[in-house]
């Protein structure tokens, strides 16, 4: 993943709009921060900065002439006004080459903006962790108007940056244990043993022996017998890998190694991680399998449904079942109970509508019987007739005491109050059981791929009898 933040640029004390924007586009284009030697070679590669709808080299002059543009059409110049925003963008050391990460970067920009303003990205490899400045103008192309800033913008930022770093396959999701700033807090001897086990996780060793070979390779001491154990250099006592947590576990390591086995105990509420699981394989692609399924999906869905499931902090297959199912079943109480709402409301309003008739037509009912039922007298009043027979169908239907016109409208008014209520909470369960059983619809048909992708594994490495 990659850590985002948006920064609005305002005209510093001082200086022009001018300045501004050539020092903070000097520092990002800056020749020291965007090129990087070879190891092998003197001569340095170029520099990894690209733009859109500018260039790069004359980018302030641009951004200049398109501010001058929007204060000659629109009118419109504040002080403090913001003159710029600029993104910064961050990635896990070791995990992108500086081409990747500004082709992110890019992709980024262009769809946080959907190409309405210009910008200049830079991809600074001075520091061990690759990161991209993103410099976009705050007037669009059109020079008629300004990008709206609001606390919403940098949330949209970082989920549009999660999802492109997920769609080119960048590292897992972690769990979310903590909201707003973390502590400041020293290693713990087990936390140090977990970042070596991740460390050499993330080589691929090709089997648990060879996982365990590494660790001692490390200088770890490694103790077997009915519980796992291990002993960093210079400690007295060996600590269990299973009070390491439930991913350290030793049956959980030798489960990463078996391939099959990962899916299978996902579903039996073993130690596993879902979200983790899932991206691993995507950014694994192996199979004919994958790839159809990557096609079909166009991976978007899937990438849609991780970030979902990160935000909802669900992190197993059951939990996203159990969710599913009672989301769907809320749900569906809500439905029933606005229907027997409505069909309650269309029931009285019906009724309402049949004594106001019948008391319209009961005086021409009446002389339409001293008439005998005459055929000529039918003719003449048909409508009046036809609607108190209706009316007197529908009170025997009813079958019971009839309300006055003024109890049924206040029935009718407390039903429309309960009817705008049960919409609010309608709408609400809609969206977040439609969002749980797209989610528990694609990680299934993820998991069943994987499952036939185990077979067959299975399948190619049983002896041939």
């Amino acid at each position: 993943m990659a850590a985002t933040r948006l920064i609005a640029m305002h005209q510093n004390a001082g200086k022009s709009i001018g300045q501004c924007l050539s020092a903070r586009l000097d520092y990002v284009t800056d020749e020291e921060k965007t090129r990087k030697r070879n190891e092998d070679e003197e001569e340095e590669k170029s520099k990894y900065i690209t733009s859109y709808a500018c260039n790069a080299a004359i980018a302030k002059e641009e951004f200049m002439d398109s501010r001058n543009e929007y204060v000659r059409i629109t009118g419109r110049q504040y002080e403090g006004d913001i003159i710029a925003y600029q993104i910064r963008q961050s990635f896990k050391p070791g995990e992108v080459t500086p081409e990747e990460a500004n082709a992110i970067g890019y992709e980024t920009a262009m769809r946080f903006t959907r190409g309405q303003h210009q910008f200049v990205c830079c991809t600074h490899v001075d520091k061990e962790h690759i990161h991209n400045h993103i410099v976009y103008n705050s007037v669009n192309l059109h020079c008629d108007k300004k990008f709206r800033d609001s606390w919403f913008c940098g949330i949209g930022l970082r989920t549009l940056s999660d999802m492109i770093c997920l769609e080119h396959g960048l590292s897992v999701i972690e769990p979310y244990k903590h909201k707003g700033k973390k502590p400041v807090y020293q290693k713990s001897y087990r936390q140090v043993i977990r970042d070596v086990i991740d460390k050499i996780l993330a080589e691929k060793p090709k089997d648990f022996e060879s996982f365990i070979s590494e660790l001692k390779k490390a200088g770890f001491e490694i103790k077997e017998g009915k519980h796992l154990a291990i002993k960093s250099p210079g400690r007295k006592n060996f600590v269990r890998f299973d009070s390491l947590g439930k991913d350290y576990s030793a049956e959980a390591l030798k489960a990463k190694f078996e391939g099959s086995e990962i899916s299978k105990d996902s579903r039996k509420g073993k130690p596993f991680d879902l979200l983790i699981d899932i991206q691993e394989k995507i950014r694994q692609g192996k199979g004919k399998g994958y790839i159809n399924w990557s096609q079909k999906f166009n991976n978007k869905a899937m990438m849609k449904t991780l970030l979902y499931l990160n935000d909802k902090g669900i992190r197993s297959y059951a939990e996203l079942k159990d969710k599913a199912d009672t989301s769907s079943a809320s749900f569906k109480k809500i439905t029933d109970n606005l229907k027997a709402v409505e069909g309650r409301i269309d029931k009285l309003s019906n009724l309402r509508k049949h004594i106001l008739a019948f008391s319209k037509t009961k005086a021409v009912f009446e002389e339409y019987k001293k008439k005998r039922y005459s055929k000529a007298f039918f003719e003449a009043h048909r409508e009046e007739i036809t609607k108190y027979r209706a009316a007197k169908k529908a009170f025997n239907e009813y079958g019971q005491k009839l309300p006055t016109v003024k109890e049924i409208n206040k029935e009718i008014d407390q039903l429309m109050h309960d009817k705008k209520a049960l919409y609010k909470e309608y709408y609400l369960k809609r969206d977040d059981n439609k969002s749980l059983q797209e989610a528990k619809r694609n990680v299934e048909m993820f998991l069943q791929m994987d499952n036939k992708e185990a077979d067959k594994q299975k399948q190619r490495t049983q002896p041939v009898r």
